[in-house]
């Protein structure tokens, strides 16, 4: 039951935290209250779609090289019991959100087990379609996070978060196309649809606003903060975001990145890219 809850994908769910980062409320008790609440009612939330989407998809999950170790795949959890156990976590962390964070919040984790649970039940075939929906998911985390901590989301970094989410599913896609072979519409019919080229233009415009934004939106938050001295810290934190955006580009040409999460954690480039600008970015907003 652990395994299907699939922890090792909460990191995902650290997206949360990316605004009230930005903000710089993250050192204000009561927002960081908040918005840690925020992150384990989405842990709560994704775990439930992790559950229900396991149960709608056993049959093919287990022609899926790897996806047929999944328990409630592989027969060790039955999917009635997952099912049940989907829907229960989903509404303990809707109307938790809803008592602890507002209406808002609770409404934004409804809108994300709905697209969710439609996406798992037909919207995953359906071309381009499918993509917004999974980058949806990236994007209601980061929405969540500046509803929980009372923080006004700046349209550049909507524009981020928004074309961000879709670089990584592309390349998601990219890397089961070329791991899944001539197998690949067997396990997800969309891919055949996609000839490679698409997909790598998707890369490539979501990779070039990506970085447009992000470039804006720090030369902005420099000229804000600067009170009579230029605070160079956001101008710096572009070279290691843009390195991240290029190494990630590599990984997903080189058929990689299959699963997001494996990269966040076992990529040491990538990693050390992320501190790099984590640092530089928190010195900006904090210093």
């Amino acid at each position: 039951m652990v395994r299907a809850a699939r922890p090792r994908q909460w990191i995902k769910n650290l997206l949360v935290f990316a605004a009230p980062g930005a903000a710089g409320v993250l050192t204000h008790g009561a927002e960081l209250g908040r918005t840690s609440i925020a992150f384990g009612l989405f842990c709560l939330v994704a775990s439930g779609t992790y559950f229900l989407n396991d149960a709608l998809d056993a049959e093919a999950d287990r022609e899926h090289p790897t996806k047929r170790l999944r328990p409630v795949a592989a027969g060790d959890v039955a999917k009635g019991t997952a099912i049940a156990t989907g829907a229960a976590l989903a509404s303990a962390g809707i109307t938790l959100g809803y008592l602890f964070l507002g209406w808002k919040l609770g409404t934004v984790l409804a809108v994300y087990v709905a697209v969710t649970a439609s996406y798992s039940l037909w919207l995953k075939h359906e071309p381009v379609v499918e993509l917004a929906c999974v980058s949806s998911g990236f994007i209601l985390r980061a929405i969540a996070g500046g509803l929980a901590a009372r923080v006004v989301l700046s349209d550049w970094f909507i524009i981020v978060a928004s074309f961000g989410a879709l670089l990584v599913v592309a390349g998601k896609r990219s890397a089961e196309h070329a791991q899944l072979g001539d197998d690949r519409a067997r396990h997800r019919p969309t891919l055949a649809v996609y000839p490679p080229a698409f997909l790598r233009t998707v890369r490539l415009l979501a990779a070039t606003v990506t970085v447009t934004a992000y470039c804006l939106w720090s030369f902005q938050r420099a000229a804000l903060l600067s009170h009579g001295h230029h605070p160079i810290w956001f101008e710096l934190s572009i070279a290691p975001f843009v390195m991240a955006v290029l190494h990630l580009e590599l990984r997903f040409e080189s058929g990689q990145g299959a699963a997001p999460e494996e990269l966040a954690v076992g990529d040491r480039s990538l990693q050390a890219l992320g501190v790099a600008w984590l640092v530089l970015f928190a010195l900006g907003v904090y210093w």
